[in-house]
C-alpha cells in the first residue's frame, strides 16, 4: 500500500512516516501544498493521509483539485482543527474521514 503523507510539522511527519513504514507501508511524506498536489496529479496513492493548515497550498484546495480529476483516493484529514464547520467542510469537499 502507497501513503501520501502530507504534514508541514516535521517532527510530527517524520514521527507518522517512521510508524508507517514499520508497519510495511509505502511513504511518500510531503511537507505543502503544492507539493502534494503535485504528488497526486503525477503519482498514485492507495491512501492520502493530509494536513489541513499547510504552506502555499492549504489541504482543502489539495482535496478539492483531487476530487476535481474525479480521483476517488481515500483521504484521511488528520488535523487540530476540530471545529464542527471545519469537519463538515473537510467531509463536504470529499474526505473519506476526519480525525
Amino acid at each position: 500500500m502507497r501513503i501520501l503523507l502530507v504534514e508541514d510539522d516535521s517532527a510530527l511527519r517524520d514521527t507518522l512516516s517512521q510508524a508507517l513504514r514499520l508497519a510495511s507501508y509505502g511513504v511518500d511524506p510531503v511537507s505543502d501544498g503544492r507539493a502534494a498536489d503535485n504528488a497526486l496529479a503525477a503519482g498514485v496513492y492507495d491512501l492520502v493521509v493530509l494536513d489541513l493548515g499547510l504552506p502555499y497550498l492549504d489541504g482543502i484546495k489539495v482535496l478539492r483539485h483531487l476530487r476535481g480529476r474525479q480521483d476517488r483516493t481515500p483521504v484521511l484529514v488528520l488535523t487540530a482543527r476540530d471545529g464542527i464547520n471545519e469537519r463538515v467542510q473537510g467531509l463536504k469537499t470529499g474526505a473519506d474521514d476526519y480525525l
